[in-house]
């Protein structure tokens, strides 16, 4: 998935955060709206990034636990 996709997946579901599972339904990281906001406005940024090319680097997971979905900011 890509950046765009996921940042249009999570405005869609007014969620702040989501949780990348592999095929077997594992977690296999999060990815906050503001980490990709920020990635999608840097200057290295393309539309071929993915959300898995991200993972690999610092600052994939928010400092604290996840906030249940209905505990999520419902502002963009």
């Amino acid at each position: 998935m890509t950046i765009e996709v996921a940042l249009s997946l999570m405005a869609g579901a007014r969620v702040d955060h989501l949780v990348l599972c592999d095929g077997d339904d594992q977690s296999t990281g999060l990815i906050t709206l503001a980490r990709l906001t920020v990635l999608r406005d840097s200057p290295a940024y393309t539309d071929r990034v993915r959300l898995r090319d991200v993972l690999a680097g610092p600052s994939a997971s928010p400092a604290g636990p996840p906030r249940p979905v209905g505990a999520s900011s419902r502002a963009l």
